[in-house]
């Protein structure tokens, strides 16, 4: 476990590190970068660099929490690589379908074996589902997981590296829409963000924009989220039109509204 500064979950927790890289979103993959980071200052958990590694010994680690948390499950790692036995993956299902206090965030860029076994996993009403999507060549992602058992499925569009215009959100609940950030930062466009945003507003899904990733894609130069003393600061700032979109799909007495 180890606390997020992630705008949209609270803790992470890494049953699986280390991935490849599949598609235009993975080129400046923030993970690979941790690892090596991680991997020089001797961490054990990383001493196989961003090789795939299952650790069965974190499996467990949910149980200690003793407060309800929100957590993003495999921000090192993609749960549903194809190197990831399904055994492994049950056995994190079972620990998330035995501690329904928290939300967990399961994202994937592998949304083609999602769908392969979803059906052989345990969807209880705690465990939000999601898939990355970087540009309109990669949106078959989202037909894909809408096919899923999940109560809660969102996008995350981050990073956003070019226009998407066709987008089915049929059973999706929630859209993340970010841009990249980092030395290499490709950049992303307001037009780009709009179209999700209106999208999204006359489905009536929430939105959730987390940031423009540099303050140079930025529009605004003088937003003040740019500052990294700004209560809601995030990288490059995140207004738009001087609002600030950080919507919540929303829970009631266990049912998601």
């Amino acid at each position: 476990m180890a606390q997020s500064n992630i705008e949209w979950t609270e803790l992470t927790w890494n049953p699986v590190t280390g991935c490849n890289k599949i598609s235009p979103g993975c080129k400046n993959c923030y993970a690979e970068v941790m690892t090596r980071r991680l991997q020089f200052m001797g961490v054990e958990k990383y001493a196989g660099g961003f090789a795939l590694r299952t650790h069965l010994d974190t499996l467990n680690a949910p149980f200690s929490w003793k407060k309800p948390k929100v957590v993003f499950v495999n921000s090192m790692s993609d749960l549903f690589h194809v190197d990831v036995p399904l055994d492994f993956i049950k056995a994190v299902f079972s620990v998330m379908n035995q501690t329904p206090q928290h939300i967990y965030q399961v994202l994937t860029k592998r949304s083609e074996r999602l769908l392969e076994i979803a059906s052989e996993l345990t969807w209880t009403d705690n465990i939000w589902m999601g898939v990355s999507v970087e540009n309109q060549a990669y949106a078959y992602r989202i037909p894909e997981l809408a096919k899923t058992q999940a109560k809660i499925k969102f996008l995350s569009i981050e990073p956003l590296i070019d226009e998407l215009t066709q987008m089915d959100l049929t059973g999706i609940n929630w859209v993340i829409v970010g841009g990249e950030s980092g030395h290499k930062a490709r950049p992303i466009k307001r037009a780009w963000i709009n179209t999700i945003k209106d999208t999204c507003e006359n489905e009536r899904i929430p939105f959730f924009f987390k940031q423009w990733g540099k303050a140079k894609f930025n529009e605004n130069p003088n937003d003040p989220t740019i500052d990294a003393k700004h209560p809601q600061h995030a990288k490059g700032g995140c207004e738009l039109d001087g609002k600030i979109y950080r919507e919540m799909p929303r829970v009631r007495s266990g049912a998601f509204l």
